[in-house]
């Protein structure tokens, strides 16, 4: 039974406590160390602990998280991420980004820093908003309109966007191979039938992309 009494978890709002549980499949089975960049209230990072056993550390720069994300990670700094931090060196299977990339003012110095933390065979696991999300283009072009809001793509502390094209060339500059790079949290708009007319068939490839709310990225760094 519940005591009535709130805890800080509860003041927190939902934006800092997505547990981004689909994110799971993305990491492999032999994580043992993972570092969650921009980890927020730790809920993903403890999800992980739980359901992999693996090691987890986080990192965001919201003193309201710090509490509640030192409370359930291994390791918790609270700062913002960049190489200058007192991290381990080629110590961590998975470093992940769950729509965190978009909040930096500039997106390649922070892949770039995970070189050096990642161990031979450590892999980046990125959710990374679309752009050319269906609902956000149905706002652009016919609601004529740009509207920053507190969660989603128009996020008002979001400083980057993204598109598929742009993640893999983003990844590439950064020294990374992508591994894979898959579509989450689908609206389909457009393939709801599984009979296709020819126009779908024709113009398929240039609104596949539009379907989905985010892209999860798999990229290794690429051996020199």
């Amino acid at each position: 039974m519940s005591s009535g009494k709130k805890t800080l978890e509860d003041n927190l709002p939902d934006y800092y406590k997505q547990t981004r549980k689909e994110i799971l499949e993305f990491i492999p089975a032999t994580c043992n160390r993972l570092l969650d960049v921009g980890c927020s209230s730790g809920a993903f990072g403890s999800m992980a602990k739980e359901t992999l056993g693996t090691e987890v550390w986080g990192v965001d720069p919201s003193s309201s998280v710090s509490q509640s994300a030192s409370e359930v990670l291994d390791h918790f700094i609270n700062n913002f991420f960049s190489e200058d931090l007192n991290l381990p060196k080629h110590y961590f299977d998975v470093i992940t980004f769950n729509d965190s990339l978009e909040h930096f003012p500039n997106h390649i110095p922070p892949l770039e820093a995970c070189h050096s933390l990642l161990k031979p065979d450590g892999v980046i696991v990125a959710s990374i908003p679309n752009v050319r999300y269906i609902e956000n283009l149905r706002h652009l072009l016919f609601e004529m309109d740009w509207n920053y809001e507190d969660m989603g793509i128009r996020d008002r502390t979001h400083l980057r966007f993204f598109t598929k094209k742009s993640i893999l060339r983003t990844f590439a500059e950064s020294g990374y191979q992508v591994l894979k790079i898959e579509g989450i949290n689908p609206r389909y708009w457009w393939w709801e039938s599984k009979r296709f007319s020819p126009v779908q068939l024709v113009i398929g490839k240039w609104i596949r992309d539009m379907n989905f709310l985010q892209f999860v990225v798999i990229a290794t760094p690429v051996k020199s």
